[in-house]
């Protein structure tokens, strides 16, 4: 589909179940991977009950790279996922953000009044760039996630920080999507949110009408869950952050299907609400 004249190609899966309207889920992928992250939920049993869209963030996957590199920014990329959302006539779907995709959806929260509810993960919400030093864990690899230049090394390492400890997942898809990631969009995202080119996500979950569920994987490498905790979310999903145990920063490729259990859950838990 074309964005503002920007080419953001997406994958998806159509509901098999019969009787109503099944609800619609946009994922958003993390920094430095792309909508094929999604494929071990989408090719499960959430892909058959729920119509789910992954959308590759521009100049990530097959996307095309951004126009003006300054929309490498929180701004830009919520301005993508909220085109990406009018397109498809999704108005009322579920959001789903990994990493950067969860401080994504957090800034495209307020242009989606209608989505039926948000999920963030690896995505602590913060409101200054002084804040990060609380939210995110001291950890080498994310040096690499911001550099425009990444060699296979560094790419690995920063793979290595998405997954628990000891983990037996295998890191090539990651390290094949950081590669081929514009590096372009690295530098811009870095340099955009030192400069505090972002909304105050604090303010706007604090703000938040619609369900909001923030999982965790109990073996994160890159965020700070005693951080979390610390929030104050009036429409958080069961009153506190739900833990994933034996994943890390990647729950949705270390346990698909945990995580896929309780993205319905939490779908089901919406749906009696209506």
């Amino acid at each position: 589909m074309k964005i503002d004249g920007q080419l953001i190609t997406y994958l998806e899966s159509s509901a098999e179940q019969s009787g109503r309207t099944a609800p619609e889920v946009v994922f958003v992928h993390g920094n430095s991977s792309s909508a094929r992250t999604w494929l071990p939920v989408m090719r499960g049993d959430f892909g058959r009950r729920f119509r789910c869209v992954a959308l590759d963030l521009p100049g990530h996957g097959r996307s095309e790279p951004a126009r003006d590199h300054a929309d490498y920014s929180l701004p830009g990329h919520a301005a993508v996922l909220t085109g990406v959302v009018r397109e498809l006539g999704a108005a009322d779907a579920v959001v789903v953000g990994w990493s950067l995709g969860g401080q994504i959806a957090m800034e495209a929260a307020p242009a989606l009044p209608d989505a039926r509810g948000f999920v963030v993960f690896g995505a602590p919400p913060v409101a200054s760039p002084a804040q990060m030093g609380e939210a995110f864990l001291p950890n080498p690899a994310m040096a690499a996630l911001f550099t425009a230049r990444v060699d296979e090394a560094e790419a690995r390492l920063a793979a290595e920080s998405f997954t628990a400890p000891g983990s037996p997942l295998d890191l090539g898809e990651f390290v094949s999507d950081i590669l081929a990631t514009d590096g372009a969009a690295r530098a811009g995202l870095g340099a955009s949110a030192g400069a505090g080119r972002f909304a105050d996500e604090i303010a706007i979950v604090s703000a938040l009408r619609r369900p909001l569920a923030v999982l965790h994987g109990a073996d994160e490498q890159l965020v700070s869950h005693d951080y979390l905790r610390e929030l104050t979310i009036p429409t958080l999903w069961r009153k506190e952050v739900q833990l994933i145990h034996g994943a890390g920063h990647a729950p949705h490729q270390e346990a698909p299907q945990r995580f896929a259990a309780l993205l319905t859950e939490f779908i089901d838990d919406l749906d009696r609400e209506r």
